[in-house]
């Protein structure tokens, strides 16, 4: 939270210089190390001075202004001089230049090797190098997944981050490649493009989804898998954060299975003035696919801007096993994005962004033949009911203003403030057909579409109180209102057929809204022991009228209440071993969908609005964890053993011939696992590793979609230097075969457990040019041509796929 004020400075450096033109000039100081002291943020002024150094340094040139025709992007970084004036205390101003990965550690009990380290300089940074929140993106630290900026080596849960680089290295065309094998992460897809990550077995509306710290989550999410995750642009993608295990206690309802925090690319004040064109292109064998993304991000004086458009044109796609090319898993994509970043002060930045995202002809795989003659386990062969989603779309607009406090105020060091507004579409076309003859003709087709559209504000703030810690807190509302409506044809394909209006997927009006306040306190009990308890209250309302069918159209409101509690515990039991824990609580209030949806569900199942499902509550859960946390010379490594219980699980019983939502009682439990071992400076062997057990104790069965044991090994070879990577790695995934009654009937259930696999891949890449701003790369994936399908997709996994890229950002 103190690296704003340094965004300030690298905002003006045009002004500053013209004021002091006149003026005895000072010696530069570096904007990058001064983001790295961890200071107080109040503001009486100092005395700038020269770093002390043991040999002469070349003489510092004062950056000409754009008008003389300078560059400033040959560096990383940008020198600026400044005249004596009053400034906040920057500590030392001598700090080291971040290019070093052990200047970059923000972690207050970092092992004393972290800063010393020569195996944290070739791009593998330590636990302690890898922070959420403190970057332009959100330099506050209250928009990230913790909503406070701390390292990964100091949070008590496991944690990662997918950087930029990681994201250019997988050549993430689509959030399925964004995401692709983090640990613990299982990637379900229904229809290429669609997307529904599991953690810790759960998925839908028991994950947190959140885009620049904002809930995508809505009250149209389906249980189980749903598409909505796969509708971000990944060139758009700054970060991705994920922390495993519940989060209830500062995000509210939805975050029970894990967070995952998408931050978007910012420009960088850092820099000083500059623009830089950027261009992606990707191309995939296998889908016969092709990315395309033109961007720009820039700073001038105050003013920072940054955006881009993209377009995917996605082919069938070629799965393993020399089996052809799946039917119905082409579509089309196309994205656009602006975001401008203004220091209206020294201390305060305001950030306005605007994101737009469209999917066109994209299928529900699992509908369409051959994929739908499956077979299921019980034998009951559905009949086809292509199923097109046309267009699916989201928009996003918000308005933040973020920073740190001058004056010393009792409650707040720094803040964070945003107001936004959403909007989810989805338009599907759906043809009901007598048989699964190729050549037959649909009896019925289904019209339907509905928009969702809410705002929503969110308050943080975080005050640091001495020994006593620091207090993070806030409050945020949500409110989302649903326009919605369904025609339907009969025989359509015949003359004269005509429309007539039917039942939408969810009453048209209907509403929800939630707020909630939360208070997170971190707090040193011991030298060695550090406590993070939060709290919240969260209050939700909804309210319809849906079609009962045993009453009719029938107005109806629900609210619900609840205060969720989480302990976590870090003990550091050497600079390089922490024992972490805690106990956390998860909380998800029934929805819109849950209450009131009126759509098809599997390949041929109804699911219509039902008067008992009222009488459901909300879901409960109590995890508990324990774990290690290693940060040694070589090894870095993040364990953890998890269990959490429900008391109240929602799931569908059938009773007396009808399937009704209703409470029931689960646990699940598991190990995740992730680490490197750095071999050399510039290569690592590293891999990750997740087993999860889920069981419904109520009905003793296994609950739906528990992810099978699942890992990763591989090497890797960084050489920052010269710009090349080389990365080889296998994928492993066991076999499958706990499935729970409701699997049964669902052709993307393999009859008998679905088979276990292991794919061979390669990624590779080079940088050259001036300024190393041209990046070609490689990656070859299921290199031996493996057939598999993770469990419970619609879409089978790809073949062997060569995929080539060039990137070009200056």
């Amino acid at each position: 939270m103190r690296k704003l004020f340094a965004f300030a400075l690298a905002a003006v450096p045009t002004v500053g210089l013209n004021l002091y033109a006149d003026q005895p000039i000072q010696p530069a100081v570096r904007l990058a190390a001064l983001m790295q002291e961890d200071v107080q943020p109040t503001l009486p002024g100092i005395e700038i001075r020269p770093p002390v150094v043991e040999a002469p340094e070349p003489a510092v040139e004062t950056p000409a202004t754009p008008s003389e025709g300078s560059s400033l992007l040959d560096s990383p970084a940008v020198d600026f001089d400044f005249p004596p004036a009053e400034q906040a205390p920057l500590g030392d101003l001598t700090a080291p230049f971040p290019s070093d990965p052990a200047a970059s550690n923000n972690s207050t009990n970092q092992p004393a090797s972290a800063t010393t380290n020569p195996w944290t300089s070739g791009g593998f940074p330590s636990l302690s190098q890898q922070t959420f929140g403190g970057t332009a993106s959100d330099p506050t630290g209250l928009n990230s997944v913790l909503r406070s900026e701390s390292s990964i080596w100091d949070a008590p849960q496991l944690g990662t981050i997918v950087d930029r680089q990681d994201l250019e290295r997988r050549q993430a065309s689509s959030m399925y490649r964004a995401l692709q094998n983090e640990v613990g992460v299982l990637l379900q897809q229904t229809g290429n493009g669609q997307l529904s990550p599991f953690i810790r077995g759960l998925t839908g509306q028991q994950i947190l989804v959140l885009i620049d710290g904002i809930r995508m989550n809505t009250s149209i999410l389906r249980p189980g898998p749903n598409q909505y995750t796969g509708t971000i642009d990944p060139g758009t993608i700054e970060r991705i954060e994920v922390i495993r295990g519940a989060e209830s206690a500062i995000w509210g309802s939805d975050a029970i299975g894990g967070v995952i925090n998408v931050v978007t690319r910012s420009a960088d004040p850092m820099r000083g003035d500059y623009l830089s064109p950027q261009f992606t292109q990707f191309y995939s064998t296998a889908e016969a696919s092709s990315y395309t993304r033109t961007a720009f991000s820039g700073w001038y004086g105050a003013t920072g801007v940054t955006g881009g458009v993209s377009y995917y044109d996605v082919g069938n796609l070629d799965i393993g096993g020399d089996m052809g090319r799946q039917a119905a898993t082409d579509y089309t994509q196309y994205a656009g994005d602006v975001k401008l970043q203004r220091m209206i002060h020294r201390d305060h930045m305001l950030t306005v962004a605007l994101q737009h995202f469209e999917q066109n002809d994209l299928k529900r795989s699992d509908r369409f033949l051959p994929f739908v003659l499956g077979p299921p386990s019980n034998g009951n062969i559905p009949t086809q009911r292509p199923t097109v989603f046309d267009p699916q779309q989201r928009d996003l607009i918000y308005a933040r203003l973020e920073g740190i406090v001058e004056d010393d105020l009792f409650f707040a060091d720094a803040y964070s403030f945003t107001m936004s507004g959403s909007r989810t579409k989805e338009a599907t076309v759906v043809d009901r057909y007598a048989d699964n003859d190729p050549t037959s003709v649909p009896t019925r087709r289904e019209i339907g579409e509905f928009d969702d559209l809410g705002w929503g504000s969110v308050m943080s703030i975080v005050k640091d109180i001495g020994d006593f810690g620091t207090l993070t807190y806030g409050a945020d509302y949500y409110d989302e209102s649903i326009d919605a409506q369904r025609v339907r044809i009969d025989n359509p394909t015949t003359g004269g057929a005509t429309p007539t209006p039917i039942d939408p997927q969810y009453p048209d009006d209907s509403k929800a809204d939630r707020v909630g306040v939360y208070l997170s306190w971190h707090v040193p009990l011991t030298e060695r022991l550090d406590a993070t308890s939060s709290v919240r209250y969260e209050n939700i309302n909804i309210s319809g009228t849906p079609n009962f069918t045993t009453l009719g159209p029938t107005y109806f409101e629900r609210s619900y209440q609840d205060w969720i509690g989480s302990v976590g515990l870090s003990y550091r039991l050497t600079d390089e071993w922490r024992l972490i824990g805690g106990v956390y609580e998860g909380f998800r209030a029934p929805t819109i969908d849950d209450l009131t949806a009126n759509k098809d569900s599997l390949q041929n199942n109804v699911s219509v609005p039902l008067v008992g499902n009222l009488a459901v509550q909300p879901e409960h859960s109590l995890t508990y964890e324990v774990g290690f946390k290693f940060n040694y010379d070589r090894l870095r490594m993040q364990v953890v053993e998890f269990w959490t219980d429900f008391d109240s699980f929602l799931s569908r019983e059938t009773i007396g011939g009808v399937d009704f939502l209703t409470n029931q009682t689960a646990y699940l439990n598991g190990t995740e696992l992730t680490g490197e071992y750095m071999l050399h400076r510039n290569l690592a062997l590293y891999g990750n590793f997740a087993y999860t057990y889920g069981q419904l104790t109520s009905s003793n069965e296994p609950i739906s979609r528990i992810p099978p044991i699942q890992g990763i090994v591989g090497l890797r070879f960084d050489e920052p230097k010269q710009g090349c990577y080389f990365d080889i790695y296998t994928w492993m995934v066991d076999r499958a075969d706990r499935y729970n009654d409701a699997n049964l009937g669902d052709v993307r259930f393999i009859p008998g457990g679905t088979p276990g696999y292991a794919t061979l891949n390669i990624r590779t890449g080079q940088r050259f040019g001036d300024a190393n701003q041209h990046l070609v790369s490689l990656g070859l994936e299921n290199i031996t041509n493996k057939y598999y399908r993770v469990l419970g997709s619609g879409v089978d996994g790809a073949g062997f796929n060569a995929i080539f890229g060039y990137q070009y950002e200056l």
